[in-house]
Order: C-alpha cells, then structure tokens, then sequence
C-alpha cells in the first residue's frame, strides 16, 4: 500500500512502480508544464532530456540548496551558504577511493554488529528498525567523526528530523537540537579534529570554513545520506526478496554485487528529483521551447525507466547489461555522497543474505506500507522472519 494523496505527479508511485499518469507524460509530453509546490515548472520525464538538463550548468543553474523539513529559511540558507566556499570542490576531494576504502573495514563491523543484534532478536523483527536505519545512520556518524558516545541520542534525533509521521514543531525543535550538537562537536574540534570528515575538513579548510559552514556540511551529509541509505536497503531487500532467484545471484556471487547494486539504484530510483533547475537563457529541450528563469523539475525514476534505454526497465534484472543511471544525477552536481552509499550497500546486502539466508517477508505484500515522501520513496518498516 502506497500513500499518495495530494503528491505532486513525479513524486506519486504504487508500491515499485511508476504513477500511470507519468509513464503518460514520459511518452507523449516529456516536458510537460505542471503545477508544483514551488510554482509553474517544467517536468522532464524522458532520459535523455532529463541527463541534458542535468549536464549543462551553464543553460540550467542548480540555485542553491533545497530547504529541510523542520528548519527555518534562514537555517536552510546556512547550506546554501556554503556554495561560496566552492563546497563541492573541498568534499570532493574527501569522498575519494581512498578513503572509502580506509571506511570499509569500520562499515563491515557496523554492518557486522547489526546482524548481531538481529540474530538474537526473536523473528518477526523490522528490518528497516533493527538494520536499514542503524546501518545508514552509523556509517554517517562514523564517516562525519561523531564520538561512540554521543552516538546513541544523535542517531535517535536524526530519526526523529528524519520522521514524516512527527509532529513539524517537534521536529523542528529537533533541528535546532542537532544543530547545538554539531556546533557542540564543531568546537572540540577545532581543538582536537580528529580522523573523521568534520576533523579533516577543520584540520585542512579551518581557517576559511565557519562553525556556520561546518554545521551545514554536517547537515547535508545527514539529511541526504541517513534517508537515502536506510530506504535503499530496506526497499532492495524488499524488491530481491520479491526475485528469489535474484536475491540468490546476489547472496551467492560475489561478481554479481556491484552491478547488482548499480541495476537496484536505477529500478529503484527512490529520490524523486534532485534540485529544480533555473534556465539562464532562453532555450529549448526536447524540442520544448523553455524561457530565462523557468523552473525544471528532473523525474529521475521515470528517466531511469526510459524504454529508450532497452527492453524490460520497468523491470528489475540483476544480470542486466550496465546502464548509467541517473539514481545519483549527473554532471558538476552528481552527488558526492555516491561512493559512501555504495560501499554500504555492496557490504549490507550480501551480509545481510548470507546471514539469513531463509530470510522472508512477515507479511502479505501487498500490505507493506511505503510512503512518498517529496524527496525519498521509502516504506515506514518492513517485518520480516527467517
């Protein structure tokens, strides 16, 4: 069961699939005009309109960063801020090969250490409670720095922010209390930074980044690496576990991980859209004249699904040839939390399968609850046994 009441067009779904009405749109109107939150904007829904919109920031400017459930506009702008700096250029050069592979052993034990716990609950158990959010939750702790101690209380409040079904005023108290906490943390760091990211980027950039600037940084790795993560593995399990046969190629091969998680984050797709974009000029895309200052709004599941990509994309197929997806985005504003959430997930689901190798829903299917949220599809918990 799928919640989609008053969503705008490209953010409704049923379950895995795509809302009838943009499969429509994506093959007879591809850049459709719609009405949003935001305002009047143009909706691409076709592949290749959507990686062209995506790839020239020079036609389509990114505008900043979108503002957070529960915080003020002013908070927000905090993020946004950041841009100055050149934000994307400092992280860039943390989110390395490197050093992903310096986080894989720490990545390994808290995937480890979850399935501990796990296995001596007594089944029915929540998947998204006992792994997907203590997994996605612990692997940003550990990559931002935060110290064992405090992470307990921080990852209950980032849940907390994180939660549709709360109520806004209590959320939004619990943004400003994450936002004392790591302007807390901030200033220890400053006097010992530490190996995790914050501290690099104190150790490194410190003169030049304020406690502002490196709340915000915080902020961003929190919201769009924490929600992302935990419904990526607890809507995968839940698409694998519908492919036994699938779920098997994946438990059983060690080869077949990293397209197998590459062909999950393209059937998939659960952020919507990335930021709207703002064309600087007078233009045309998909033969659809836009004018200066339009708004776009990119579908990147229903980009991910193009036919015009091969047979089958409504379809999840773990031996299919690689395609390049557009899960993550593309261009200059690709996001740079890609190679974290894929280290996670080439660790979690095989892991998490050889463990419980007779793992199983607890429940019909067709009464899990998933929720489209405006920026993440996910599902609220997820029982299964074994």
């Amino acid at each position: 069961m799928t919640e989609t009441t008053g969503l705008p067009v490209h953010v409704r779904r049923t379950s895995f699939d795509l809302d009838p009405a943009v499969v429509r749109l994506r093959a007879e109107r591809p850049v459709s005009r719609v009405r949003l939150p935001l305002g009047e904007a143009w909706l691409i829904t076709r592949y290749d309109e959507v990686r062209e919109v995506l790839r020239d920031a020079a036609r389509f400017s990114n505008g900043g960063e979108p503002p957070v459930a529960g915080r003020s506009s002013g908070e927000g702008d905090a993020a946004g801020s950041l841009l100055a700096y050149d934000l994307r250029r400092v992280l860039t050069a943390e989110f390395t090969v490197r050093r992903m592979r310096r986080l894989r052993p720490q990545v390994e034990r808290i995937v480890a250490g979850n399935l501990d716990l796990m296995e001596t609950a007594e089944p029915p158990v929540d998947l998204m409670g006992l792994f997907g959010l203590p997994v996605a939750s612990s692997v940003i702790c550990e990559l931002l720095g935060v110290p064992p101690e405090d992470r307990e209380d921080f990852q209950r409040q980032s849940h907390r922010l994180l939660d549709p079904s709360i109520d806004l005023d209590l959320r939004s108290a619990t943004g400003v209390r994450i936002d004392t906490y790591l302007a807390t943390l901030v200033a220890r760091l400053r006097q010992n930074p530490g190996g995790g990211l914050l501290g690099v980027l104190v150790r490194k950039h410190g003169s030049r980044l304020g406690d502002r600037e490196l709340v915000g940084i915080g902020n961003l790795l929190l919201i769009a690496g924490q929600e992302t993560t935990a419904n990526m593995l607890g809507l995968g399990t839940l698409a694998l576990l519908r492919h036994p046969d699938q779920l098997a190629l994946m438990r059983d091969n060690d080869q077949a991980v990293e397209p197998a998680v590459e062909e999950l984050l393209r059937f998939l797709s659960i952020v919507h859209s990335i930021q709207p974009r703002v064309a600087t000029m007078d233009t045309v895309v998909g033969g659809q004249p836009i004018a200066a200052g339009d708004i776009l709004v990119c579908s990147l599941p229903a980009a991910n699904r193009d036919p015009n990509l091969g047979d089958g994309m409504d379809e999840l197929d773990l031996t299919r040839p690689a395609v390049p997806h557009l899960a993550f985005g593309h261009g200059i504003h690709h996001c740079l939390g890609a190679p974290l959430a894929r280290l996670a997930m080439r660790t979690a689901f095989p892991a998490l399968l050889r463990r419980f190798p007779k793992l199983r829903l607890a429940m019909p299917f067709d009464q899990v609850r998933f929720h489209a949220l405006f920026l993440v599809h996910g599902i609220k918990e997820l029982p299964v046994t074994w």
